[in-house]
């Protein structure tokens, strides 16, 4: 297992060869909703590669059903059986649309930001250990525009504005963070426990690059606040019409989304020979997505992200302030 190096990061090269994926497939009729593949080692170690389609479910859905798995092997009742009945989050009839959802909004690219991507890209992660979060979380609400800030709320808006500055987006020009929030709880009533689904929703917020960079912390954590508190009932219900009526996809040009994997405990989970060593992805799914990953047992958090060489080097150098 050593030979793979440094896993803490995408590779897909090295790693990709540990998941399967199905040569040529291009679209879900082509590819099965979920393979997995076991690759063993001369140390005695072994890697479970899983490839999943997200129409099956969301981080949430994934991490029960892969527990749930080591439960079954270990010949253990199911601490959450999956509850799989659907409908109970389909579209209305007729639908209503009720909000406006721009997280599907495109923005034009202007900053011409997509050029950069030409560069090689590399791939870097940036452990957020309890005392640099303590330390993001207190600049963010150091001028008191805040009275209380999330650990995930700081720290989406310190690396939202350090992708902003390192792509050297015009002052002018918009810019959109995306990140999914669990709905389960949110719904109304709320889902039922182990729903096998996706039960999240994407939100959003939208500023001009420079009101961004000039204004405090606090200004860009209070809009991911914002964000946050946008996602009730109504919203979700709105959203999940929205796309029966337009199919649309969420837009990605001039954009950052943040996936958060660290409450999702793929660390722990056991088919008989322990926790594992390391969980994590083989790749980034998008040039555009920055993923937030539980590191050890110190509640750290590492910042996953791909950038084009020379805005990497900007962004290394926020990080390290």
């Amino acid at each position: 297992m050593d030979k793979i190096g440094d896993i803490t990061k995408p590779d897909p090269k090295t790693l990709g060869k540990l998941v399967y994926e199905v040569p040529g497939a291009k679209n879900i009729l082509e590819m099965p909703p979920l393979v997995a593949q076991v690759t063993k080692f001369k140390c005695g170690g072994f890697v479970l590669g899983l490839c999943m389609n997200h129409c099956m479910f969301d981080g949430i859905g994934a991490m029960e059903f892969v527990n749930s798995w080591g439960e079954t092997a270990r010949n253990l009742q199911l601490t959450v059986p999956p509850y799989i009945d659907r409908s109970i989050l389909k579209a209305r009839n007729p639908p209503k649309i009720e909000h406006i959802h721009q997280e599907f909004a495109e923005i034009e690219d202007k900053s011409n930001t997509s050029e950069l991507y030409i560069d090689e890209m590399l791939y870097r992660s940036f452990c957020f250990d309890p005392e640099k979060l303590g330390e993001v979380k207190a600049k963010a609400m150091a001028d008191k525009y805040l009275d209380k800030c999330t650990t995930f709320e700081a720290l989406s808006a310190f690396v939202w504005r350090a992708r902003t500055k390192a792509l050297n987006m015009q002052p002018e020009r918009e810019t959109k963070l995306l990140f999914a929030v669990d709905g389960r709880p949110k719904f109304n009533p709320p889902l039922p426990k182990g729903y096998f689904g996706n039960g999240i929703v994407l939100t959003n917020s939208i500023c001009k690059a420079g009101e961004l960079l000039e204004k405090p912390l606090s200004f860009a954590a209070g809009l991911v606040q914002d964000a946050v508190k946008m996602v009730k009932d109504s919203y979700m219900r709105s959203a999940i019409d929205y796309f029966e009526v337009t199919r649309a996809r969420p837009s990605l040009a001039c954009t950052l989304l943040v996936t958060t994997w660290s409450r999702l405990s793929f660390h722990i989970t056991d088919f008989g020979w322990g926790e594992p060593v390391l969980s994590g992805p083989v790749a980034l799914p998008e040039k555009e997505v920055i993923l937030f990953l539980s590191h050890g047992k110190e509640r750290s958090i590492n910042v996953l992200l791909g950038l084009p060489a020379s805005a990497m080097k900007t962004f290394q150098e926020l990080m390290e302030k």
